[in-house]
Protein backbone atom coordinates (compact mmCIF):
# COMPACT_ATOMS: atom_id res chain seq x y z
CA UNK A 1 0.00 0.00 0.00
CA UNK A 2 1.51 3.22 -0.83
CA UNK A 3 2.29 5.78 1.62
CA UNK A 4 0.27 8.97 1.92
CA UNK A 5 2.24 12.39 1.84
CA UNK A 6 1.32 15.04 4.57
CA UNK A 7 0.79 18.12 3.10
CA UNK A 8 -0.04 21.70 4.57
CA UNK A 9 -2.60 24.00 3.08
CA UNK A 10 -3.89 27.68 4.29
CA UNK A 11 -7.29 28.84 4.00
CA UNK A 12 -8.50 32.06 5.34
CA UNK A 13 -5.29 32.24 7.09
CA UNK A 14 -5.69 28.92 8.82
CA UNK A 15 -3.22 26.17 8.44
CA UNK A 16 -4.43 22.88 7.59
CA UNK A 17 -2.34 19.63 7.46
CA UNK A 18 -4.03 16.72 5.23
CA UNK A 19 -3.09 13.23 3.80
CA UNK A 20 -3.26 12.93 0.25
CA UNK A 21 -2.34 9.95 -1.52
CA UNK A 22 -0.39 11.37 -4.59
CA UNK A 23 1.21 13.91 -6.07
CA UNK A 24 -2.00 14.55 -7.79
CA UNK A 25 -4.21 15.09 -5.39
CA UNK A 26 -1.72 17.47 -3.57
CA UNK A 27 -1.85 19.29 -6.56
CA UNK A 28 -5.81 19.36 -6.61
CA UNK A 29 -5.59 20.26 -3.06
CA UNK A 30 -3.36 22.99 -3.34
CA UNK A 31 -5.33 24.30 -6.60
CA UNK A 32 -8.28 24.22 -4.59
CA UNK A 33 -7.46 26.01 -1.40
CA UNK A 34 -5.65 29.05 -3.39
CA UNK A 35 -9.31 29.40 -5.27
CA UNK A 36 -10.99 29.23 -2.04
CA UNK A 37 -8.31 32.10 -0.85
CA UNK A 38 -8.94 34.16 -4.08
CA UNK A 39 -12.31 34.17 -3.43
CA UNK A 40 -12.33 35.01 -0.05
CA UNK A 41 -10.07 38.01 -1.04
CA UNK A 42 -12.54 38.92 -3.85
CA UNK A 43 -15.21 38.72 -1.35
CA UNK A 44 -13.92 40.68 1.05
CA UNK A 45 -12.95 43.39 -0.78
CA UNK A 46 -16.21 43.60 -3.10
CA UNK A 47 -19.06 43.29 -0.07
CA UNK A 48 -16.97 44.40 2.69
CA UNK A 49 -17.25 41.40 5.20
CA UNK A 50 -15.12 40.56 7.70
CA UNK A 51 -16.40 38.20 9.58
CA UNK A 52 -14.87 34.92 7.89
CA UNK A 53 -17.63 32.53 8.74
CA UNK A 54 -19.61 34.62 6.07
CA UNK A 55 -17.14 34.77 3.48
CA UNK A 56 -16.30 31.25 3.50
CA UNK A 57 -19.94 30.26 3.33
CA UNK A 58 -20.22 32.09 0.30
CA UNK A 59 -17.33 30.40 -0.88
CA UNK A 60 -18.51 26.98 -0.35
CA UNK A 61 -22.26 28.14 -1.84
CA UNK A 62 -20.47 29.18 -5.07
CA UNK A 63 -18.31 26.54 -5.48
CA UNK A 64 -21.41 23.99 -4.52
CA UNK A 65 -23.85 25.62 -6.91
CA UNK A 66 -21.14 25.21 -9.70
CA UNK A 67 -21.11 21.73 -9.31
CA UNK A 68 -24.84 21.82 -8.99
CA UNK A 69 -25.41 24.25 -12.56
CA UNK A 70 -22.88 22.02 -14.26
CA UNK A 71 -24.67 18.51 -13.51
CA UNK A 72 -28.01 20.27 -14.08
CA UNK A 73 -26.48 21.38 -17.76
CA UNK A 74 -25.22 18.10 -18.21
CA UNK A 75 -28.59 16.39 -18.11
CA UNK A 76 -29.99 19.15 -20.01
CA UNK A 77 -27.19 17.93 -22.77
CA UNK A 78 -28.09 14.32 -22.36
CA UNK A 79 -31.78 15.08 -23.02
CA UNK A 80 -31.19 17.20 -25.58
CA UNK A 81 -28.66 14.50 -27.45
CA UNK A 82 -31.25 11.42 -26.80
CA UNK A 83 -33.98 13.33 -28.41
CA UNK A 84 -31.63 13.94 -31.34
CA UNK A 85 -30.72 10.17 -31.44
CA UNK A 86 -34.42 9.64 -31.34
CA UNK A 87 -35.22 11.73 -34.53
CA UNK A 88 -32.00 10.07 -36.08
CA UNK A 89 -33.44 6.86 -35.43
CA UNK A 90 -36.37 7.38 -36.57
CA UNK A 91 -35.49 9.05 -40.04
CA UNK A 92 -33.18 6.13 -40.64
CA UNK A 93 -35.95 3.64 -40.40
CA UNK A 94 -38.06 5.84 -42.45
CA UNK A 95 -35.44 5.33 -45.22
CA UNK A 96 -34.70 1.65 -45.02
CA UNK A 97 -39.10 1.27 -44.88
CA UNK A 98 -38.48 2.66 -48.54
Amino acid sequence: MAESLKIKVTIAGRVYPLNVKNENEEEGMRKAANKINDLVSKFEQNYAVSDKQDVLSMCALQFASLIEINAINKEEDLIEVSEKLNKLNVLIDEHLKK
